[in-house]
C-alpha cells in the first residue's frame, strides 16, 4: 500500500489549508474528498460556481478562492470522488474511488470532515417539498437551481438568514422567514455577551443579514412555534405555525428548515476517538488538544468536525494541525511552529469568543429536540418519537438497546439523521442527560460499500 506522511480526509477550508501548510514543510500528503471538486460544504463548487452574479452568494463565499489557488499549486495527491469507509488506529485509510477500493498508510491523519445540519424532526418533515436550507444552498451553488415557490423558510440561526438573503438576491420570492428561536434563549445567551462583544464583527454581520431582509420586504416573523407541514395529494401544500398566540397558515410548495449545524462525528466515532457532550452546542464533539490531536496518537481533527467555529476558524485550525504534524515528524522546529501559530491564535480568539453566545442563543426549541409522539424520528426505518419513548420506558437506557428493539438508526443513513434526537428523547424520558445516555456504536464501513469494491482490495493493500 502507498504510504504518506499525512492523509487528509475532506477538502473544505480546514483540509485545503492544512494540505498547503503541510506541503510547504516538505511532507508527502494525500487528500481524499467525497466531492468531485475541492471546497467542502461552505465553498462547494468554488472552482466553478453556477450563479454568474457574484453578488448572489456574497463575498464570504468567494473567499474560498484564496484557499483554492494555493491548494491547486501544492504538491498534493488529491483524490476526488473518494468515499472513506474505514480508518484504523494503526492509521490505515480505506476508501473507494472509481469503483475500486484502496488502502493508504499514513504516519499522521487529519480528519477535516466538517459539519452536518442538525436533524429537524417535526410533523410533516418527511414530505416531498420539505428540505434543509443547506440542501437548497447546494442546489444554488452547483446548479443555479432554486426551490419552487411559494417558498417558506423556518428555523433558527445565522445560516437561515444568509440562505434567505441569497435566494432573494437570486430573484426568488419568499413568502416568509419563520424564526423559531425560543424567547428564553435571549436571556440565557446574555450571560455570554462579553464574548459576543469581542466577536462584534460576526455579530454585526448577522444583524446585517436581518436588516437586508427587512429592507427587501421579506416577511420575518420571530418567536414562531408549533411548526407543521401539511400535504395535499402526498406533497407539501401548507405550513402551519403559531405566532403571537395565534395559529396561522401559509400556502407553500417548498419549505426550507434549519436548526444549526453539528460536528460530523461518524468517522471519528468509528475510529474510537473519545467524544463528549457539549451542553452549549447540544451535540457530541471529539476531544482534541489545542493543535487538534485526539486521544489516539497521530490522528487529528480540524474544523467544524471538532466543534462548530465556522469557515475562517476551520481554515486556521487546519494550518495549526499541519504545523504540529510537521513538528512531530521532524520537519519543523518547535520554536518555528510556535512563531507561526501565534498570530493565527490571536486571529482565532475573537472568532471563538462569540461561539458560546451564538450556541446558546440558537439552541433549538424543545419541539425539535424532543418532538411529539406521532413525529417520525427515523425516516429510514419509520420509527416515531412515541416508539422511542415506549422502549425507553420498557428499560432501554441508550440508543444501541433501542436499535435492537426498533431498528432505529439501521437504515442507509446509519443514524446520522436520528442519532441526536433518539439520545435526547431517551434522556428526557428517563430524566437523565444525553451524556449519560450516549450515542450509537458506529462501526466500519461507515458508508455503503459494494462487495466488488471490497474484493478489489488486492494483497498489496495489506502488506
Amino acid at each position: 500500500m502507498k504510504q504518506y506522511d499525512l492523509v487528509i480526509v475532506g477538502a473544505g477550508p480546514a483540509g485545503m489549508a492544512a494540505a498547503g501548510a503541510a506541503t510547504e514543510q516538505g511532507l508527502t500528503v494525500a487528500l481524499l474528498d467525497e466531492q468531485a471538486a475541492p471546497g467542502g460544504q461552505i465553498y462547494r463548487a468554488i472552482s466553478a460556481p453556477a450563479p454568474r452574479d457574484e453578488g448572489i452568494l456574497g463575498a464570504d463565499y468567494y473567499h474560498g478562492r484564496s484557499l483554492l489557488a494555493p491548494f491547486k499549486a501544492a504538491r498534493v495527491d488529491y483524490i476526488p470522488s473518494a468515499t472513506v469507509w474505514e480508518i484504523t488506529q494503526e492509521r490505515e485509510v480505506r476508501f473507494s474511488a472509481g469503483g475500486r477500493a484502496r488502502t493508504l498508510q499514513a504516519r499522521r491523519i487529519l480528519l477535516a470532515t466538517g459539519a452536518q445540519e442538525r436533524p429537524v424532526p417535526f410533523p410533516g418533515w418527511q414530505l416531498p417539498g420539505v428540505m434543509s436550507c443547506g440542501a437548497a444552498q447546494i442546489m444554488l451553488k452547483t446548479s443555479g437551481l432554486t426551490p419552487p415557490t411559494p417558498l417558506v423558510l423556518a428555523g433558527s440561526g445565522p445560516l437561515l438568514l444568509l440562505i434567505a438573503l441569497q435566494l432573494h438576491r437570486a430573484g426568488v420570492e419568499i413568502a416568509a422567514v419563520l424564526d423559531t428561536t425560543p424567547r428564553d434563549n435571549y436571556l440565557k445567551a446574555s450571560r455570554h455577551l462579553g464574548g459576543a462583544l469581542r466577536g462584534w464583527k460576526m455579530l454585526l454581520k448577522g444583524l446585517g443579514y436581518l436588516a437586508q431582509l427587512k429592507r427587501s420586504d421579506v416577511p420575518c416573523l420571530s418567536r414562531v412555534s408549533g411548526l407543521k407541514a401539511e400535504a395535499d395529494d402526498g406533497k407539501l401544500a401548507r405550513v402551519r405555525f403559531t405566532h403571537k398566540g395565534r395559529e396561522q397558515s401559509l400556502a407553500a410548495t417548498s419549505l426550507l428548515v434549519h436548526q444549526g449545524v453539528v460536528p460530523n462525528v461518524q468517522l471519528s466515532r468509528a475510529i474510537g476517538i473519545n467524544h463528549r457532550w457539549d451542553e452549549q452546542q447540544l451535540c457530541w464533539r471529539p476531544g482534541t488538544d489545542s493543535w487538534g490531536e485526539t486521544d489516539i496518537e497521530g490522528i487529528f481533527i480540524a474544523g467544524d468536525g471538532a466543534g462548530i467555529g465556522g469557515a475562517v476558524a476551520a481554515e486556521q485550525a487546519g494550518r495549526l494541525a499541519a504545523w504540529q504534524i510537521s513538528c512531530q515528524l521532524g520537519r519543523m522546529a518547535p520554536g518555528e511552529r510556535d512563531r507561526q501559530a501565534a498570530p493565527v491564535r490571536r486571529a482565532l480568539a475573537p472568532i471563538m469568543a462569540i461561539r458560546p453566545f451564538l450556541d446558546v442563543l440558537y439552541q433549538p426549541a424543545g419541539e425539535f429536540l424532543t418532538p411529539a409522539d406521532d413525529t417520525l424520528v427515523c425516516r429510514c426505518e419509520e420509527v416515531t418519537a412515541g416508539d422511542i419513548r415506549r422502549y425507553a420506558r420498557m428499560g432501554c437506557t441508550g440508543p444501541n438497546q433501542t436499535k435492537a428493539f426498533s431498528r432505529v438508526g439501521m437504515g442507509p443513513c446509519q443514524g446520522r439523521m436520528c442519532g441526536l434526537t433518539v439520545a435526547q428523547i431517551i434522556a428526557d424520558t428517563r430524566q437523565t442527560s444525553p451524556a449519560e445516555v450516549g450515542y450509537y456504536r458506529i462501526r466500519s464501513p461507515i458508508k455503503p460499500l459494494l462487495l466488488k469494491e471490497l474484493t478489489s482490495l488486492d494483497n498489496s493493500d495489506h502488506q
